[in-house]
């Protein structure tokens, strides 16, 4: 199974989603939300790593920690609160 539990492309075409830390079946399970702000320009790498995570949570299953992350991720307000609280412009 992917690590990444729900992905969107915003208008501005930068792309969040929520990705799993933890090993799928593990409990509790952790995940973060992230934005690819490079998502397909030509500087994208193909070598790996992560954006730096905006928000994480934990709980028990994967529909639960989905669940909890949807609201902030959903809509783009809520997105750019994230992004202000951690600086990001």
């Amino acid at each position: 199974m992917s690590e990444i539990l729900y992905e969107r492309t915003m208008p501005q075409g930068h792309v969040v989603r929520i990705r799993r830390l933890t090993p799928d079946g593990t409990a509790p399970m952790r995940a973060v939300i992230e934005i690819d702000r490079r998502a397909g320009s030509p500087r994208t790498s193909g070598g790996g790593g992560h954006p730096p995570a905006l928000m994480a949570v934990e709980g028990e299953n994967e529909p639960d920690v989905v669940a909890s992350l949807l609201p902030f991720v959903q809509d783009d307000a809520s997105v750019a609160r994230l992004l202000a609280q951690r600086g990001v412009r």
